[in-house]
């Protein structure tokens, strides 16, 4: 998942993204909540985790506004205001899940697996399917026709977003994002050396290049047999 950690507590926040980043996550960190408001209306996250006292915008009016604007990004509470009222307040204001400091990171990770089930469209009995092709992410699998194809985490963040997004465009901007969040990425071919291993796996055509701007996931193309 690509997680936004909203968090001026650096000591705190260093040490949560390691171990958030140890599940293979892709976290991207912020400090002001001006700036985290910006980015949950900007970018695409599976998911943010939200301290209340912040500079310049509380958490509590970050998650009003996102639900105000129509964001369903699943958002956490992370705070030491242990309050009941505080408590309600900000789930009466949309926020999915709230958990008080000091707290154990596997609490923290299970409400996380809990909040994500809720929200994702694809179950975890289910996948998510396009065509011939289902994802399971709680595997990190990928099935063909049924049969079970291994994905490395890279190639796996990218054939998960097109899924979710079938027959829309993905700007290589956006795809890097999945992969690399805003830290320095790769070598400046790194995507496209995904893309083509993705190819080859579940066919040229399924994958389209649209030049200068990014890829597409071909519903049709998906549910055909690549051709040899």
């Amino acid at each position: 998942m690509r997680i936004l950690l909203v968090e001026d507590d650096h000591l705190l926040a260093r040490t949560m993204l390691d171990m958030l980043r140890e599940d293979q996550n892709t976290v991207d960190w912020l400090d002001d909540g001006q700036q985290a408001l910006s980015a949950l209306g900007e970018e695409h996250f599976d998911l943010a985790i939200l301290d209340l006292t912040l500079p310049r915008v509380d958490g509590l009016e970050i998650v009003r506004r996102c639900r105000q604007e129509g964001n369903q990004t699943p958002i956490i509470i992370l705070t030491a205001r242990a309050d009941l009222d505080e408590k309600l307040r900000g789930l009466d204001a949309g926020a999915d899940d709230y958990l008080t400091k000091p707290f154990a990171m596997a609490e923290l990770k299970a409400r996380i697996r809990a909040v994500t089930r809720r929200g994702r469209a694809d179950s975890p009995a289910t996948g998510l399917s396009v065509g011939r092709l289902t994802l399971h992410p709680d595997t990190g699998n990928l099935s063909i026709n049924g049969d079970k194809v291994a994905l490395p985490r890279s190639e796996f963040q990218i054939l998960h977003y097109l899924m979710r997004h079938p027959d829309q465009v993905a700007t290589r901007r956006r795809l890097e994002e999945q992969l690399y969040g805003w830290e320095p990425g790769a070598e400046s071919n790194a995507l496209e050396v995904h893309v083509h291993h993705l190819r080859r796996r579940i066919g040229k055509t399924t994958i389209r290049t649209l030049r200068g701007v990014g890829y597409l996931l071909d519903s049709e193309a998906a549910s055909r047999e690549p051709s040899e």
